[in-house]
């Protein structure tokens, strides 16, 4: 008599696997969203300060601003991040010389890299394996791209963290208003040209919208500024702007310079002024600071005791004013 036939079952039926599987998942990214937030709102005891820079428009320097600032804290001994939240273009590893840095992850968080005077950088750039390949992505992908960048990354104790986003008011400075807890405010950067000065309006409108304090406005690429040197006292003259004539004096020993409007003067105050907020300094139009972007050595780097780097140092010192200042903060960056 033939046996009778036994059948082999595994404990789980291809059914009952995928939706086990499916759970495991599902409970996988509940864990690390609770573990996201639970890192998110220990930031505001690990980190002091949390400075948003935005712009209203592209082409006003803003990347290399918020680079700046936070070079220029950490010359002064300050523990510093940079947050490029700019999900479709990110520039700041490059700026800082990073470009081609892996990051390094360990137990779910992500550590950023480590540029000059120590300030650790996150990016985008740094996740993307071709860099000419672009990133199209929706609203709620980018959202939880920049939840990741926020909650999922290892800065540690920091003085102050540093957010430079795309231009204008969009969904990127919205999500981080939102999700980051105990925003200190928002540097506005703008040229003295009206067009740019008319977004960076909107930019300010915008902050006092979501409720973060505007910080102050950024006048960029304010003046260029000739030098050189002529006989004692010798008075002449040079062509400027539109053909208009400058008038010279030299001084005692020779020395002589002036300082061209290529992009008119003294908007970005009057911007200021109008909607009350501070005015935190002007940065000169320096071609240095365009090489060194390109190079990804940054001006103050660069020549740490030249015009460029004092006039961000003078912005700097407004913006821990600008924070010391502020009502609801009475926590000055020591």
């Amino acid at each position: 008599m033939a046996d009778s036939p036994v059948s082999h079952h595994s404990p789980e039926s291809p059914p009952d696997q995928e939706a086990n599987s499916n759970q495991r998942a599902q409970m996988e990214q509940a864990y690390q969203q609770m573990q996201r937030k639970m890192r998110m709102s220990k930031m505001s005891e690990t980190i002091k300060h949390k400075i948003m820079v935005l712009s209203g428009k592209g082409g006003v320097g803003k990347t290399t601003v918020a680079t700046g600032i936070a070079l220029s804290l950490a010359k002064m001994g300050k523990k510093v991040g940079l947050m490029d939240i700019d999900i479709t273009g990110p520039n700041v590893p490059k700026m800082m010389g990073l470009e081609g840095t892996e990051l390094h992850i360990e137990d779910g968080q992500i550590f950023p890299a480590i540029g000059p005077h120590g300030i650790k950088v996150i990016s985008m750039a740094f996740l993307i394996e071709d860099p000419d390949k672009p990133v199209i992505w929706r609203g709620p992908i980018k959202l939880g791209a920049i939840q990741q960048f926020i909650g999922d990354v290892a800065w540690g104790d920091l003085d102050a963290l540093v957010i430079d986003f795309p231009p204008g008011t969009g969904d990127e400075p919205l999500t981080v208003s939102q999700t980051l807890p105990n925003l200190d405010g928002v540097v506005i950067v703008t040229t003295p040209q009206e067009v740019a000065l008319l977004d960076s309006r909107k930019s300010i409108n915008f902050a006092k919208t979501i409720s973060v304090p505007v910080l102050g406005v950024v006048e960029n690429m304010s003046g260029y500024k000739l030098s050189g040197v002529a006989s004692p006292s010798a008075e002449f003259s040079i062509t400027g702007p539109n053909g208009v004539p400058i008038s010279i004096i030299a001084s005692e020993d020779g020395a002589w310079s002036t300082t061209l409007d290529l992009f008119k003067f003294g908007g970005g105050e009057e911007s200021a002024q109008d909607l009350e907020v501070p005015f935190l300094g002007r940065l000169p139009f320096d071609p240095g600071v365009v090489r060194g972007g390109d190079d990804g050595v940054h001006r103050i780097v660069a020549d740490p005791n030249g015009e460029t780097a004092r006039a961000f140092g003078d912005v700097v010192e407004n913006i821990l004013n600008s924070l010391e200042n502020r009502n609801s903060h009475n926590v000055k960056i020591t």
